[in-house]
Order: C-alpha cells, then sequence, then structure tokens
C-alpha cells in the first residue's frame, strides 16, 4: 500500500509539473512599414510578431506562423498520397527569416537565422540610452509618452505606454517604462505600429513549419556561434543557396523525379535557388546601417 502511495504521488506531481510548465504568451502584433530598397520610393509592409512569455520574447517575422494550417493541411495530404506538391504556390515567403530572442530579465539578446540546413545564434547586446520626453500622444485605444534615441546610425521616435506592463518592443528595442506602442526612424525607412494582441494558451515558440523541417533534416537545434563567423558563413550562402544541398545530392538523384511529378529533383532546386537569390536581392536597405551601439556614442 505504501509503494502503491508513493507511485501515486509520483504521478501526481509529475502531472502537475507538466500543467505548470505550460506556458502563457502575449502575443503583440506589429505592422512593419519599410523601404527594402534605399533607392527607391516603394514602401513595403508586413506584420510581425512580439511573442512574451515569463522568461523571454520571440520577435519575428508572422508571415509563415499564420500560414500554419495551410502548410498542415498541404503536408499531410502529400505525405498521405505520397505525392509531391508545390505548395511554395499556395504559400506567401517572409519578408525576412531572423529571430531576436530577448531573455528576462537581464534583456541578453541573441540573433538567430538559419544558413542553409542549419540555425545559428549568436549574442548580439544593445544598450539603449533613451531620452523620455514629456509630450504624450493618444494612439489608437493606448495612451504613450514620447521617447527618442540612436540606434545602428538612425534616429529613432517611439511612443510608449506605461499601461502595457512589458519595457519591450519590436526588434531589438526595450528599455522603457512600458511597451513600445510605435517606433520609427527620422527618415521613416522603418515604422513599426502595434496593430493588435492576444494571449496564447500552452504557447510552443516552434510553428508547424519548424517542426516538419526538423522532420526531414532542417535542425532547429541553435549552433552558438559569433556574429563575425555568422557573417561571413551568411555571405557565402548568399552566394550559393544550394551549395550544401547540392552536396548531399548524387548527379543521379538530380535527374529523378518528384514522386507523382515529373518535376526533377535538379529543378526543385533550382527554382528553391532562385526564390533565395530573389529573396536576398529583395532588401539592401537595413535596419542597421552601422553597427556602433548607441551606449557608445554617448563616451
Amino acid at each position: 500500500m505504501k509503494k502503491l502511495f508513493s507511485v501515486f504521488l509520483i504521478i501526481l506531481f509529475a502531472f502537475a509539473n507538466a500543467q505548470g510548465s505550460k506556458e502563457t504568451a502575449n502575443r503583440f502584433f506589429y505592422e512593419l512599414t519599410f523601404k527594402p530598397k534605399k533607392d527607391s520610393a516603394k514602401l513595403d509592409k508586413l506584420i510581425t510578431i512580439l511573442d512574451i512569455t515569463p522568461k523571454k520574447s520571440i520577435y519575428q517575422d508572422y508571415t509563415m506562423s499564420a500560414q500554419d494550417s495551410i502548410i498542415r493541411l498541404a503536408v499531410e495530404e502529400m505525405e498521405k498520397a505520397k505525392v509531391w506538391k508545390d505548395i511554395s504556390k499556395l504559400i506567401k515567403t517572409p519578408k525576412f527569416a531572423y529571430k531576436i530572442v530577448k531573455t528576462y530579465p537581464e534583456m541578453k539578446q541573441q540573433y538567430l537565422d538559419r544558413v542553409s540546413m542549419n540555425l545559428f545564434g549568436y549574442d548580439a547586446p544593445v544598450k539603449f540610452v533613451w531620452n523620455i520626453q514629456p509630450e504624450k500622444q493618444k494612439i489608437g485605444e493606448y495612451n504613450t509618452q514620447k521617447a527618442t534615441t540612436e540606434y545602428g546610425g538612425r534616429k529613432w521616435t517611439a511612443w510608449f505606454s506605461s499601461d502595457i506592463p512589458f519595457q519591450d518592443g519590436p526588434y531589438k528595442f526595450y528599455g522603457l517604462p512600458g511597451l513600445i506602442v510605435k517606433i520609427e526612424d527620422d527618415e521613416k525607412n522603418y515604422s513599426w505600429m502595434l496593430s493588435g494582441n492576444k494571449k496564447i494558451e500552452n504557447y510552443d515558440e516552434l510553428t508547424y513549419s519548424d517542426k516538419i523541417n526538423a522532420k526531414y533534416g532542417v535542425s532547429n537545434t541553435v549552433t552558438p556561434t559569433t556574429k563575425e563567423k555568422f557573417d561571413k558563413a551568411y555571405a557565402s550562402f548568399k552566394q550559393d543557396p544550394m551549395a550544401e544541398i547540392r552536396q548531399k545530392v548524387s548527379p543521379e538523384m538530380m535527374n529523378m523525379k518528384m514522386p507523382g511529378s515529373d518535376v526533377t529533383i535538379g529543378d526543385a532546386l533550382k527554382k528553391q535557388e532562385k526564390m533565395a537569390k530573389d529573396y536576398f536581392n529583395s532588401n539592401d536597405n537595413p535596419i542597421e546601417k552601422d553597427q556602433v551601439s548607441p551606449d557608445k556614442k554617448k563616451k
């Protein structure tokens, strides 16, 4: 009886811990308006998300997460029928693939991005020097206050709300006494506006796309690196996006047809290569024009 009672307690505590480990995230939606090409007046728009959990926040493009159900249905149909389907025709390509992770409470920042089939991460410490000003403004439903800073070779104006008790914001921005509702640079190359929020029960940081990619060899395990090493690897990747995959595919395989299709593996890889190069060529106007941190500028 005593042994049975002990087993019961173990199961009970295990269940309680499993329940407690499930996180609830606050998801904040930001509409990003930006100029992708510095020599063009054309502006682009997309929705980005800032997911805030008790331990950290994750900022990323919302494009893939928003299409999770479409991707899941298409992949499940392919796996069931064992017939390849070009789902690139069904989904939108994200404007950027990186994530910014801020760990609480020290606000340690990590930059995550892929180089081919590998996920790399490097520390990206930032200390913003904010100038909080008395000017206030109602933006949508939020009471906000003005603050300014300099970062990445740009001058930024932010509007934050102390009514939302998170000292965080989109991209790498943080450190104001409330959530950043709006922030833009003085040349209006980049502008984020808070457009909504919701709570997510049983939050999972990985999307269905992340999980299905891992199933087929695209790792979700972060490989630590430095910014210098990452930049070097990324530059090589931009020159030849299919180099690593090409090494894994023999000449015989290149001529093999995808299951249930007339498209060869070689054709599919060529299409992926074009998409990758189009992606890299779509933006020559980065958020950070230089790498000088704002706190160093004040010294």
